[in-house]
């Protein structure tokens, strides 16, 4: 019997041109491998070109709709889209805090809402008369939003929207601390886009991404987005209560119809299938703009994504700046996240089984069993050296210039990792570093000074942050539960690292790494990532040159000395190729 998909609800209205809505949420679902059930909140008359009718269903039917798919089909997060009225929105947030509350012991439940007030022919759809009228006024969304306080993971309006729902009444108070008295000037500017995100993300109790696509008078080329995240469930706290700018170049199509459903339903499925909400986000835009880049117009008016599966492509993915200060609007990113013209040292060979000891005589063990990549991880305080703490200090300085001096011995690539001050005094081969690292070290001396630099990730949002720096290598983790580390993360397992190995491939050396030994070693090989490191397997181990003798042999399919003899002879015949190369050169030049 095959494994079922991850449920995903869409709580949404019914788009009869099939661009957006109910119809949207259900191609999309479907297509990045959820199971969507679908609550009818709305049925429209409508074509690509306008809106002609909208009806909106009972509260008894909107009801029976939510109770009937809890009873049955219960969700793994939930999408909403277009409340055509008060009522609605009175029901269907009523309804979730009581849902949420009984299922308390499960976890928290993914809410994603799209706060849908215009068609993309620029008709209105929710036409109550009440909510008409304020929206005409440009006052207000129309809907009053407070009672979603609290029970939202995101809210993904657009500039529009953006605009209209901090006009509110009920966000004036939050919005005059925040905009110093701007809330209702017109969205024009990075600043402006910025506060009032962060705005909204007060006044709602919940994480922000507005969207930049319709503020194409003030971003030019490029579309931006402003994410603003409190605390993330199963992310990094160093990636928490931040506010971060995604963009990616502009793509030149009319055909956006459903662009905001499409990115709200992605996001949902993509944390039904335990992506945590920084992943979720950036791989629905990548999968936006693949949309975007193959969309098709069937109709007179704005035409329709594409839907064309899990986004593979780095160039898909926008670029991440996070803003130094939370309360910073002018776009100034901080180090940790910015692009930048730093290069650093390429490995001069592959990783494949790769070390991380903590000793050097460990260390010195593995090197004379034929190891040529390893890295030294001392527990000791990082901080310690440069506070004058001896003789710890002086101790772990002496293990880093001992570690240094053996690789230079044995031509290895040595790196050391976390103590970056005494590796690049020292001139280290390389130096491996946590994301939470990076907001204190020096990038520009370790790339000055020509050294390799490793780069932890633990998710997509951490491998678009590492691809930023243009890192030696990437290393993937934790794959498995580890008790060598505590993590914020969950264990990522193999389908993670899968979908991680094909988006890096042919970009960056990878390395897998959390809990892995023998007995894994070939389910890691078959995802496609290019090395593996090993901690325990070989750190525990009774005999560590045979255990890293057996480890070799699974990966490449044969032993050390073979591999060796193998590298040797193809260095030599590499040598000679060069070598006939330069001499049919040098030929040609004489004649």
């Amino acid at each position: 019997m095959n494994t079922p998909p991850k449920i995903v609800w869409t709580i949404a209205g019914s788009d009869s041109g099939g661009g957006a809505g109910i119809q949207a949420d259900l191609a999309t679902a479907q297509d990045l491998g959820c199971h969507c059930a679908t609550v009818i909140t709305t049925v429209t008359a409508q074509n690509s070109v306008s809106v002609s009718l909208v009806e909106s269903v009972s509260a008894a039917m909107l009801l029976a709709q939510l109770n009937s798919l809890a009873r049955d089909l219960p969700p793994a997060a939930i999408k909403i889209g277009l409340l055509a009225s008060q009522q609605q929105l009175d029901v269907v947030a009523n309804w979730l805090k009581r849902f949420t509350q009984g299922r308390y012991s499960e976890g928290p439940l993914a809410v994603i809402l799209d706060p849908v007030m215009v068609a993309s022919s620029g008709d209105r759809l929710n036409l109550s008369s009440e909510t008409d009228t304020a929206f005409r006024a440009g006052s207000s969304s129309g809907l009053d939003f407070s009672p979603f306080k609290g029970l939202l993971s995101l809210i993904t309006p657009n500039q529009q929207e953006l605009q209209h729902l901090v006009s509110g009444l009920d966000y004036r108070e939050v919005c005059q601390t925040s905009l110093n008295g701007n809330a209702d000037s017109f969205i024009d500017n990075q600043a402006e886009f910025i506060a009032k995100t962060q705005a909204l993300a007060q006044a709602l109790d919940c994480h922000v991404l507005a969207k930049g696509g319709d503020g194409q008078h003030w971003q030019g080329n490029e579309a931006i987005d402003c994410y603003v995240c409190h605390q993330v469930e199963g992310a990094s706290l160093h990636h928490d209560n931040a506010t971060y700018l995604l963009t990616h170049t502009r793509i030149n199509t009319g055909n956006n119809h459903g662009t905001g459903c499409t990115l709200s339903a992605a996001i949902a499925s993509f944390m039904a299938q335990d992506f945590v909400l920084h992943d979720a986000i950036v791989l629905a835009k990548a999968y936006v703009t693949k949309g975007l880049i193959n969309s098709y117009q069937p109709g007179a008016g704005p035409g329709s994504l594409a839907r064309t599966g899990w986004a593979n492509d780095l160039t898909l993915f926008p670029r991440i700046a996070r803003m130094a200060d939370a309360n910073n609007h002018q776009g100034k990113s901080d180090k940790a996240s910015e692009s930048s013209n730093l290069t650093f040292k390429k490995l001069s060979a592959d990783l494949g089984i790769y070390p991380v000891v903590d000793s050097v005589a460990l260390l010195k063990e593995l090197l004379e069993a034929g190891c040529r990549t390893i890295q030294l991880r001392l527990k000791s305080d990082s901080k310690c050296c440069q506070q004058g703490k001896p003789p710890q200090a002086q101790q772990l300085e002496l293990q880093i210039i001992n570690a240094i001096e053996l690789g230079r011995t044995f031509n290895a690539q040595v790196f050391i990792n976390d103590h970056w001050q005494l590796a690049l005094k020292h001139q280290a081969f390389g130096i491996h570093l946590g994301q939470e690292d990076l907001f204190e070290v020096d990038l520009n001396a370790i790339s000055g000074a020509g050294m390799a630099l490793g780069l932890s990730s633990h998710s997509y949002f951490e491998i678009l942050l590492a691809h930023q720096l243009r890192p030696s290598y990437i290393a993937l983790g934790h794959i498995f539960p580890t008790p060598t580390k505590t993590m914020a993360s969950k264990p990522q397992g193999l389908i993670k690292l899968n979908h991680y190995a094909r988006l890096l491939h042919g970009h960056y050396p990878t390395v897998a790494i959390g809990g892995i030994d023998s007995q894994c070693l070939a389910g890691i090989k078959a995802t496609g990532v290019s090395n593996a490191a090993v901690v325990r397997a070989l750190t525990q181990a009774a005999d560590p040159k045979a255990a890293f003798d057996e480890l070799t042999e699974i990966w490449y399919g044969k032993s050390i000395l073979a591999l060796g003899k193998h590298l040797v002879a193809t260095k030599a015949a590499d040598a000679n190729i060069v070598q006939s190369r330069d001499s049919v050169e040098e030929t040609s030049y004489a004649e």
